[in-house]
């Protein structure tokens, strides 16, 4: 589709581009888009969207609705403002914890702002939808949504508003479900290269939106808070946190009997290894949390780091915390910095899949001063369950090929979920099917952060001088810069009405005691993909085109020029 042809004067236009980074910007895209006009901060992780920025939210928004509308999407519009019962009836109102803005109305009511939709939508198929014949069918909204970070940051890349694409669909049965999550993967891959974004495809988990198949979007860029693993052997990519590892059991046949060894002063594994002279690989490390107040002890080789993430979504909805000194009072069995799996009583113990039956360690007496050694898994200590706990490391064999992954940093710029009957169960949403009788309706949710994208492209297309703007997305087709006095602005802005006649959106500075160069540093800065200078030989007719990301630059005369953009 088009962009409806437009030509906007930089002399009307609000905007105000700054020479320096605003002092609070860690990131690229915030620096960007801030300096360029495009945004500007309302309060912390609330920003206002000035007219350039909110050319590109709407222009990524018009590609998210043709996609989605050509998968049979119906577009709905759901408030923000919800009531509690719903995410009560879910558990959600307590699960999402101190990210949920609550608040009540003047009557004492209970509200949320919402941050997803999953509750709303299903009640609102529920009384919609009664019969087979409504389904399958697929509805999703671009709305603002909410989410009360407690260190907003990077500028609209995590902020406590933000705009997103929700959608969902409701299935009568799983091949159904997983029909319509193809559909969806296959849109979103169509929505992200019009985008001009690089992206990854990763598994993924559920976390607190529940489900079975999960799977995200990841853009790769250095402001990025996800770290995914990518394999360059085979087409394996998850993010971190879903990695696993098959369990593989080793034979202990005939391994030593298990022998505790004085250790004074090693109550870290630092010590322990140095103390030994072994490598740290050796010892089995056992840390120890509290999930709703239990005591848990987790268990990873020494030269590893436990993932919180992963212990947090194992152990979901449930609070985990780490222990205190205090835990330690009236408990003979937990001695700090000689904790071991053998002798632990009334703890449940999680082990990573590399403490597989049968391997040996070097670990904990539970005796001041003390350790074990040759302390066996399934022979010396049961495992009450493995979990991937342990921070993945660049290097670490690809679970499919055994390649070692390559670790990167990337942005979520979508998320899909086959959710299953989560929430139709919690909402006894049932139709009536095909044998008369009733059938409970089977979900998916999917998700776009529409104003992260922004930032996300604003991240994977600049350089030194400023954006570059894909050209789908950007504020314009040409920025026209008329570098002089009245012949230059004379012949700028008769270039700008033959381009936008032409069908293009124009983006021409006509603004009068500007330089030059400022004009070109703007126009550099703000990232429009091609730049023509009405200059020096405007008096010929003759002005300059300029492609804004590889620098290449020709002169033509006014009619080449309109007659080289617009075809």
């Amino acid at each position: 589709m088009a962009h409806a042809a437009q030509v906007q004067r930089m002399s009307r236009l609000m905007f105000k581009t700054l020479r320096d980074d605003p002092a609070d910007a860690e990131v690229l895209s915030h620096k960007l888009l801030v300096r360029a006009g495009f945004v500007r901060r309302t309060a912390a992780g609330v920003w206002s969207w000035l007219p350039l920025g909110k050319k590109v939210l709407a222009n990524i928004e018009r590609i998210v609705r043709e996609e989605m509308d050509a998968i049979g999407g119906q577009e709905v519009l759901l408030p923000a403002l919800l009531p509690k019962e719903p995410y009560e009836a879910t558990g959600r109102w307590e699960e999402y914890g101190a990210e949920l803005f609550r608040l009540k109305d003047r009557r004492g009511g209970d509200y949320l702002l919402g941050p997803t939709h999953e509750e709303i939508f299903t009640q609102l198929v529920k009384d919609q939808c009664t019969s087979y014949k409504d389904l399958p069918v697929i509805l999703y909204q671009i709305q603002t949504k909410y989410r009360d970070e407690a260190r907003p940051r990077a500028g609209i890349l995590r902020g406590r508003e933000f705009q997103m694409k929700d959608s969902y669909s409701f299935d009568t049965a799983d091949e159904g479900l997983a029909e319509s999550y193809a559909l969806h993967r296959a849109a979103y891959q169509r929505i992200f290269e019009r985008l001009g974004l690089d992206y990854r495809i990763c598994a993924a988990i559920a976390g607190a939106m529940g489900g079975s198949k999960s799977e995200e979007f990841l853009a790769p860029a250095a402001a990025g808070e996800d770290v995914f693993a990518d394999c360059p052997s085979c087409d394996f990519a998850a993010n971190t946190e879903a990695i696993t590892y098959e369990l593989k059991p080793v034979d202990a046949a005939g391994a030593p009997a298990l022998e505790e060894i004085p250790t004074p002063d090693t109550p870290t594994i630092e010590t322990l290894a140095a103390h030994l002279d072994v490598p740290a690989s050796a010892t089995l490390k056992n840390l120890l949390v509290k999930v709703n107040g239990e005591i848990v002890a987790v268990g990873v080789p020494g030269d590893r780091e436990v993932d919180m993430g992963k212990v947090e979504a194992h152990f979901a909805p449930a609070v985990v915390e780490l222990v205190t000194a205090e835990d330690f009072v009236g408990r003979d069995d937990l001695v700090r910095g000689y904790v071991g799996p053998q002798g632990l009583e009334k703890v449940t113990y999680l082990a990573d899949p590399r403490v597989a039956p049968g391997t040996a360690w070097i670990t904990g007496a539970n005796k001041e001063g003390l350790h074990a050694k040759n302390v066996v898994a399934g022979r010396d200590f049961e495992v009450d369950a493995y979990v991937d706990v342990v921070v993945v490391q660049e290097g670490d064999p690809c679970p499919n090929c055994g390649t070692g992954l390559k670790l990167d940093r990337a942005i979520e710029i979508g998320h899909i979920f086959q959710l299953g009957r989560k929430y139709a169960d919690a909402f006894q949403l049932d139709v009536l099917g095909q044998n008369g009788k009733p059938v409970r309706v089977t979900m998916g949710s999917y998700g776009i952060g529409v104003s992260r994208a922004v930032a996300a492209l604003a991240e994977q297309h600049a350089d030194d001088k400023g954006l570059c703007w894909p050209r789908e997305v950007a504020p314009a087709d040409v920025h026209v810069v008329a570098a002089g006095k009245a012949k230059q602005t004379e012949l700028a802005l008769d270039v700008a009405d033959q381009l936008g006649a032409a069908g293009l959106r124009v983006l021409v500075d006509d603004r009068p005691g500007v330089s030059p160069g400022v004009k070109f540093t703007d126009a550099e800065l703000i990232g429009v993909p091609t730049i023509v200078v009405a200059g020096r030989r405007a008096g010929e007719g003759v002005v300059e085109v300029k492609d804004r990301r590889t620098g290449e630059r020709e002169e033509l005369t006014v009619a080449e020029a309109v007659a080289r953009l617009s075809a």
